[in-house]
């Protein structure tokens, strides 16, 4: 049998307020809106960059992200510096993001990668991360991975 070589498509996340996240990625992560629904009980929204869906948001969601239920544990996205992660955390922080662990941090001691870790408007806690880290950059919890916001 041969094997099937799975990559990842798009992603959906469910908002309470779909104009706030809209606003939210658009200007944390520069994705263009490539579709829209603003009708009564069916608003969503496709993102895409450089031409290829990369999120969609979907305004059926109530109250905050529930991290302690089964389900999504946080959405990351790869960048090829530590000067575009830094980029990405000073517009998360003008957009009002919480930011996890003071900032960047390495996924653990010794890594040579790393990232930000921070939540959009919903609490869908987010990454994004280089492999291009500073050599002895610090991780803020010893023995656990940072992405595992703990």
């Amino acid at each position: 049998m041969s094997a099937i070589r799975f990559q990842t498509g798009h992603v959906g996340i469910n908002v309470t307020d779909l104009d706030r996240s809209l606003d939210f990625y658009r200007a944390v992560f520069g994705f263009e809106t490539v579709g829209r629904s603003d009708d009564p009980g069916r608003r969503y929204a496709f993102l895409a960059q450089e031409g290829e869906l990369v999120l969609t948001l979907w305004e059926q969601g109530d109250g905050r992200f529930a991290k302690d239920r089964p389900g999504l544990h946080h959405l990351s996205f790869q960048v090829d510096s530590v000067e575009q992660v830094e980029a990405v955390q000073a517009r998360a922080d003008a957009a009002g993001s919480k930011i996890h662990h003071g900032g960047v941090v390495a996924h653990q001691e010794g890594a040579a990668s790393g990232g930000l870790f921070f939540e959009d408007p919903d609490g869908v806690r987010l990454e994004v991360f280089t492999g291009q880290l500073a050599d002895g950059a610090v991780a803020p919890t010893p023995g656990a991975p940072t992405c595992g916001f703990f």
